[in-house]
């Protein structure tokens, strides 16, 4: 069992200190820490209120308030012995439990200090109350549980802040789906009875209630909250819809595909879980950290209380305040939150951007990377042909050779026919229509356009049938380029080159890998000539091409067998063996296929900047890490000597009281801290 950042409930209701996430009785763990806070808030208040009275019967504070005996009375010293017992039985149980959690799993901790301080404190006071002669300090023991109390309260309720991000994803799913039935009417029901297959209408503003298939209706939808895309996208007949996903103005019908557990936001939302209850490899640093500064805060308590009673010749409750403080002080809570919330909130946040965590290990390793090998089919291209050059001959213009070409290439079903048909789209223009239409094997296609027949040819079937001017289109072959002629009644009008389109996203992702010193490889299986292309106009550093499938997992070893920390980033389907391989396997463009078991990073985007938001938010998670675990024990070089009472003689001694209110306070710091980490 790992002893880390939260306490926990143990079987009879009291929180413990062993860090665990699964429960016993199965409970949520978002809904246990909630049952924390509150059972925390109760105890707090409830001592709060006992503490009062044994301020105002306790010796010493009637003493400092000058008020000599004026509160007491007939057997008041028992009033305050009960008074005192029950703060310390009831407001001090989580950490008497925590103690004994602590000692079985042999990882003595915070619980286990906190407990130690107040036992000795309590008893001490208890047996002057009985007789034994000394003086009491009960007010301390009371105050010191209160401000654990308090402390573990603010603590909890900052765990919960951090986990916040799981909470907003759950809570997208809307309560109800209005289903069609078979008459066609609609129907209002939980979306829990849903099931494939069913038809659901989604109304303007709703959110839709499962993943499916648009069927019915155009509208845009919101993704934001689920990948991180501010745009609304537009969707119709045919479109994915993801369940929580906001529609727009429009009215859609969708066909249910998945529902409950299977569903997009279902598995994100399990990711997140998994991912913030893996262990952090820096927490197992921040673990044995705390274990040796518990054995410190024991041996420093009692070499405190030697050398002042027996030493120094001070008096017992004196030399016990001193060894007390110290414990308190020392406590290593902050250090058991230090990673833990970190961890927490960079989880919830690479979740809102879209950046799903699947290994906690990998995912912190990304801070070290000095190479990012990328696809390029799909990756740092779109995966389909687009127009990227557009030559004229003899003074045409280029809207009338894409205008004649999409006329013609709009009866065709080939990836060319698609390029310069959406090209056409883009650019707005007005596509005639055409009739006659015709595909030339081997040739091209022909079509009468116009009145006129127009032609779109292969070059080598357009130079047999025209004389082609003086062009470069040879150099745009040369890059893997595929070049088509437009030719209108034997008369070329110009040329059109295809590639697959670069996104336009790769070439920000690349310039700012290379700003963060890393080096770019792009990997794949095209030929060298249209690899060198697109790696050119990015600016990639090296080019491997010509790569099978199965031979892209050595190319990841070599690097390696380099000394370089690679992270290999692609589709997650053909890329699975490189993906496994590399130190860190981001799967880009998982759209809402989420399960891409061999990565150990999942983009909801097809967006390569995405690749450098998870180092760049690795790189951040760590410097955090590094600040809460700097802090957590820091403080102690200077609390610890304080504690002891070093400057008694300046006057300067730390009750165990103050000493709780450091320590909260240290928490609380480690706690605003973790929750200031951002990407901006």
């Amino acid at each position: 069992m790992s002893h880390d950042h939260s306490p926990t409930d143990d079987s009879d209701g009291a929180p413990s200190h062993d860090g665990s996430e699964e429960h016993a009785d199965g409970h949520d763990p978002h809904e246990h820490h909630a049952e924390m806070v509150t059972d925390y808030r109760r105890r707090f208040f409830v001592s709060l209120a006992a503490t009062v009275p044994i301020l105002a019967l306790s010796p010493m504070i009637q003493q400092w308030l000058g008020l000599g005996e004026a509160l007491g009375f007939a057997g008041d010293t028992m009033v305050l012995l009960a008074l005192s017992t029950f703060v310390y039985g009831y407001g001090g149980w989580p950490f008497l439990t925590g103690l004994v959690e602590e000692l079985r799993d042999r990882t003595p901790g915070m619980m286990t200090l906190v407990a130690f301080a107040i036992t000795v404190a309590y008893a001490y006071s208890a047996a002057v109350a009985l007789g034994v002669p000394g003086q009491m300090f009960f007010w301390e023991t009371a105050t010191l549980i209160d401000l654990m109390l308090v402390g573990h309260w603010i603590e909890m309720r900052s765990v919960m802040g951090a986990s916040r991000a799981l909470e907003e994803l759950a809570r997208l799913m809307p309560n109800t789906a209005h289903r069609l039935t078979e008459d066609g009417e609609t129907e209002e029901v939980p979306i829990a009875d849903l099931a494939p297959g069913d038809r659901v209408r989604v109304k303007s503003s709703e959110k839709i209630p499962a993943d499916g298939t648009v069927v019915e209706g155009r509208s845009s939808v919101n993704e934001s909250m689920l990948t991180g895309e501010s745009v609304p996208v537009e969707k119709a007949e045919g479109d994915d819809v993801i369940a929580g996903a906001v529609n727009g103005t429009g009215s859609l019908v969708v066909a249910v595909e998945k529902t409950g557990e299977s569903s997009y936001l279902n598995q994100v939302i399990g990711l997140v879980r998994e991912a913030q209850a893996s262990r952090s490899r820096t927490q197992n640093l921040a673990d044995r950290a705390a274990y040796w500064l518990t054995l410190i805060a024991l041996t420093a308590g009692v070499l405190t209380f030697g050398t002042w009673y027996a030493a120094l010749d001070e008096t017992f409750v004196f030399s016990l305040e001193r060894a007390v403080t110290v414990m308190v002080i020392t406590c290593p809570h902050a250090l058991g939150l230090a990673i833990p919330l970190v961890v927490s909130v960079s989880t919830g946040l690479g979740a809102q951007r879209g950046l799903l965590i699947r290994d906690r290990g990998a995912f912190e390793q990304a801070r070290t990377l000095d190479t990012v090998v990328f696809d390029k089919t799909g990756t740092l291209t779109e995966g389909r042909f687009g127009v990227t050059d557009v030559l004229v001959f003899e003074g045409n213009a280029e809207a009338d050779v894409l205008r004649l070409a999409a006329a013609v290439e709009q009866h065709s079903e080939h990836p060319i026919a698609a390029g310069i048909l959406r090209e056409a789209a883009d650019g707005g223009l007005d596509v005639p229509d055409a009739a006659d239409f015709e595909a030339i094997t081997g040739k091209g296609v022909r079509a009468t356009v116009e009145g006129t027949e127009v032609r779109v040819l292969s070059p080598g079937a357009a130079a047999d049938e025209t004389d082609l001017p003086e062009h470069d289109a040879q150099s745009l072959q040369n890059q893997g380029k595929t070049v088509v002629y437009v030719v209108r009644d034997g008369v070329a009008l110009g040329a059109l080159a295809l590639a697959d389109v670069i996104r336009e996203e790769s070439r920000e992702a690349i310039d700012t890998l290379h700003d963060l010193g890393i080096d770019v490889v792009m990997l794949t299986g095209d030929n060298e000539r249209v690899a060198h292309w697109v790696a050119d106009e990015l600016g990639v550093d090296r080019v491997i091409a010509e790569v099978l499938p199965d031979e892209k997992s050595d190319v990841i070893k070599a690097l390696q067998a380099e000394g370089r920390i690679v992270a290999m980033t692609g589709d997650g389907v053909n890329d699975a063996p490189a993906l496994a391989t590399a130190d860190v396997g981001i799967a880009i463009g998982a759209g809402t296929d989420v399960a891409v078991e061999t990565a150990d990073i999942v983009l909801v985007e097809s967006d390569p900047r995405d690749a450098v938001d998870v180092i760049r938010l690795a790189q951040a998670t760590y410097r955090k890490m590094v600040q809460n675990l700097w802090w957590a024990t820091g403080y102690n070089v200077v609390a610890i000597p304080l504690a002891a009472g070093v400057l008694a003689t300046a006057g300067i001694l730390l009750s165990p009281a103050f000493g709780a209110v450091l320590m909260s306070l240290s928490t609380v710091i480690v706690a605003v801290n973790a929750r200031f980490l951002s990407l901006d």
